[in-house]
């Protein structure tokens, strides 16, 4: 059903059963129910959907829904008191017409505040109900349109991530071409399991922990080939910790920063350990590698942003990612998502 279906929808319901609670309204007042007071009643609702429909013909030719609050209250308040008169007007049109006008009483001073305050109730509840909805329309417009702008924003961070992956990759395949010709051909192989997963969880926002584990192993394993016996790998993760949905790469491009940063940069290398576990409804890792975080230096690469960004796009404050010290020669970088996310 179109908007404007169910705009007119809504008046004439709307208004015919304000109509209706009228009628029973002044049958138990006097007991009794002419077909004068009918009339009346509906030739009033069909003033109030007139009337109304002229005032929401105004607001959107007038553009008052882009008009700020403390703006648009007196507006609404003039229009609707406006409305209210002409109300009045046309009811004491009515009852002279129906001859049940009396001007002794009518044309009071009271009479008349109280003959334009009721309308003028009315009027300001429907515009207020109009402006309401409005406002929630727009606002779920407006949500609508920060998602897709996340989702976008989403691959173009993952489509930097494949390509800063795959070339420092080849990089490391190629210092071993000509120096250790077995090593290469078994690099390339776990280059072209990483690739495959990688290809696979492009399509996906967010993957099981297990299925991020497997292109983290196949990383560590052909950085094995490159630094041998100077990469020393330790693993701990929860049996429950693998069924909770992190971003793809995501683990894989921190343990990646462990081993550009800190273990690469050491003679004898260091050690690499990953620690999974779920407390209170959140996923902890901890990913430790040997080294030294200098606070507030310039590390080249999509990496770290990229991490960061993808954390505040899909979880917003409920993630967090931390870099520190954690003892002399020891980084911590500590990555917490939600545990009970959902696709």
């Amino acid at each position: 059903m179109s908007r404007n279906k169910i705009y007119w929808l809504c008046q004439i319901i709307g208004w015919s059963l304000y109509g209706l609670a009228n009628i029973i309204v002044y049958s138990f007042q006097s007991n009794k129910l002419d077909n004068g007071d009918i009339i009346g009643q509906l030739m009033q609702i069909a003033f109030y959907i007139a009337s109304t429909h002229l005032l929401r013909f105004v607001i959107k030719k007038g553009n008052w829904l882009s008009i700020s609050s403390l703006k648009l209250i007196p507006i609404i308040l003039t229009a609707d008191l406006v409305l209210a008169i002409f109300n009045y007007s046309f009811l004491l049109l009515v009852t002279f017409n129906l001859g049940t006008l009396i001007p002794s009483v009518e044309m009071r001073s009271v009479n008349i505040i109280f003959g334009i305050l009721g309308p003028l109730t009315i009027y300001f509840l429907w515009s207020l109900t109009y402006f309401t909805y409005h406002y929630f329309e727009q606002y779920n417009k407006s949500l609508k349109y920060e998602a897709v702008i996340n989702e976008i924003e989403l691959n173009y961070l993952k489509s930097q991530l494949n390509p800063h992956f795959i070339f420092n990759a080849l990089n490391s395949i190629r210092g071993l071409v000509d120096e250790n010709p077995d090593k290469s051909k078994s690099a390339i192989n776990q280059l072209s399991n990483i690739l495959r997963n990688s290809l696979q969880m492009d399509k996906n926002r967010l993957v099981l922990l297990s299925e991020e584990m497997e292109t983290v192993l196949d990383y560590l394993a052909l950085e094995g080939v490159r630094y041998e016996e100077r990469l020393r790998v330790e693993m701990d993760i929860s049996q429950n910790a693998y069924t909770v949905l992190v971003p793809p790469m995501m683990i894989q491009t921190l343990v990646e920063n462990g081993i550009k940063h800190g273990i690469s940069t050491l003679k004898k290398g260091g050690i690499i350990s990953i620690e999974g576990k779920v407390y209170a409804g959140e996923l902890m890792i901890n990913i430790r590698n040997t080294g030294k975080y200098i606070k507030g230096k310039k590390i080249e690469g999509h990496g770290l942003s990229n991490t960061i960004k993808r954390l505040d796009l899909i979880f917003g404050e409920r993630a967090s990612m931390e870099i520190l010290n954690e003892s002399n020669g020891t980084v911590l970088t500590q990555l917490k998502v939600p545990a009970n996310w959902e696709l």
